[in-house]
């Protein structure tokens, strides 16, 4: 069956996770991705974090599946030439280097326009154009400063990371829908040109509802945060929404350290949650009968909810309320999800067999495409398709034997 982006060769320079998040995508939905890498050691990744001796982390593995692995040494006249081949012949450049490391090696904007000039050059730096252009940024430097760490946690604790990987792996998809904007508009032009993506404008971008409200709490205090004084700034609220309907994470039993279900309470919701609990003198309750009654009251009423559902486990909740089409959802831990025999079932894990590490569990493509659905290979062995590729360039076996004795490739 073909796919998507059958016929599109990505050149990946990228490393560690911004860029590899991106590659991956794209392998995902058929663009052949050749990985270029640092002959000896290749990614820094493969070897962090490691669990199992002598083979690649799941750090790495579980962001290059579907890719090609070739080994260029950038500083050899050999791996340079090998290296314009490739951008000769494939249609996106991705790389997420420091500013100015690819130019400092003579692979500038205007060198892969001579070389290609459909080319389309995708770069993520941690920081746009500005004073910043020249720092670098890590995962939590783009969270912090792209306004989600003020926004996340407790108004009486400090400010907090997501878990979720907003910066690098955030970034990366926004990546992805430069490059595929790209590649559609090099249909009409047949031109190529540069993408640039910062993780801190990306995570910016994903706190728009944040700007919203920073808009709205300079006018006064904002009756759907749970906070009890407001300043000229974004207040961080907890679990709860701070806009739509009020929601909030509640203990159930056993009473472990995930056992919670975040509960939502729509207008409509309000009459069968009391009938559930046992509170149905609530319902007509002129303090509690409308959403504008219940607002000052909301700690209140998610306290009443949850002591019911500290007599049920959070499946067993999610249950009863999912039957009055309550919105809920158990808070699952990394162990829950691994174990959820569905997600196998549907493809968002993938179990995958690997050469040195053996069996390993590898998060499946969250883009279903009905017509090219993805197929979830493993990641490559470091320099695995480095003949391969560089016959497909043009290179005799005994030129390919040359470059690995002059340590080229």
């Amino acid at each position: 069956m073909s796919k998507a982006l059958d016929g599109v060769r990505i050149l990946d320079l990228g490393h560690v996770q911004a860029a590899p998040t991106a590659t991956q995508l794209l392998a995902w939905m058929g663009a052949d991705v050749i990985k270029v890498e640092m002959p000896g050691r290749g990614d820094i990744t493969r070897g962090q974090l490691q669990d199992v001796k002598g083979a690649d982390s799941l750090y790495f593995t579980m962001l290059n599946s579907n890719k090609r692995s070739i080994t260029i040494n950038l500083k050899s006249p050999g791996g340079k030439k090998a290296l314009e081949e490739l951008v000769r012949r494939c249609d996106v450049v991705v790389e997420n280097f420091g500013p100015g490391v690819l130019d400092r090696q003579g692979f500038t904007w205007a060198r892969f326009q001579e070389l290609n000039p459909r080319i389309i050059y995708a770069s993520i730096k941690g920081f746009g154009p500005g004073r910043y252009a020249d720092f670098k940024a890590y995962e939590n430097v783009a969270q912090c400063m792209g306004g989600a760490a003020s926004t996340t946690g407790w108004d009486d604790g400090p400010p907090t990371v997501t878990g979720a990987q907003i910066g690098d792996s955030g970034t990366g998809l926004h990546l992805v829908a430069g490059i595929l904007g790209a590649l559609f508009q090099r249909e009409r032009t047949g031109k190529g040109q540069r993408v640039e993506v910062a993780m801190v404008d990306s995570v910016l971008n994903l706190c728009r509802v944040k700007m919203r409200d920073q808009q709205r709490v300079m006018k006064g205090p904002m009756p759907e945060y749970p906070n009890k004084e407001f300043g000229d700034f974004v207040p961080r609220a907890g679990n709860a929404s701070g806009g739509g309907q009020p929601g909030a994470a509640l203990r159930c039993a056993p009473g472990g350290p995930n056992d919670y279900i975040y509960v939502i309470i729509q207008p409509p919701c309000w009459e069968p949650l009391m009938k559930i609990i046992g509170r149905e003198e609530l319902i007509t309750d002129a303090d509690y009968a409308t959403p504008a009654a219940r607002l000052p009251r909301i700690p209140e009423c998610f306290a009443m909810i949850e002591e019911w559902t500290k007599t049920k486990t959070k499946f067993e909740v999610m249950a009863v309320l999912s039957e009055f089409d309550i919105p809920c959802g158990p808070i699952l831990s990394m162990k829950d999800i691994y174990e959820d025999k569905e997600l196998y079932g549907r493809g968002m894990l993938v179990e995958l067999d690997h050469p040195t590490r053996g069996r390993y569990v590898q998060v499946g493509s969250p883009i279903n495409l009905s017509d090219s659905p993805a197929e979830v290979k493993r990641s490559p062995l470091l320099g695995e398709h480095t003949d391969e590729v560089l016959g497909w360039l043009g290179y005799g076996e005994g030129e390919i034997g040359k470059l690995h004795e002059d340590g080229a490739v």
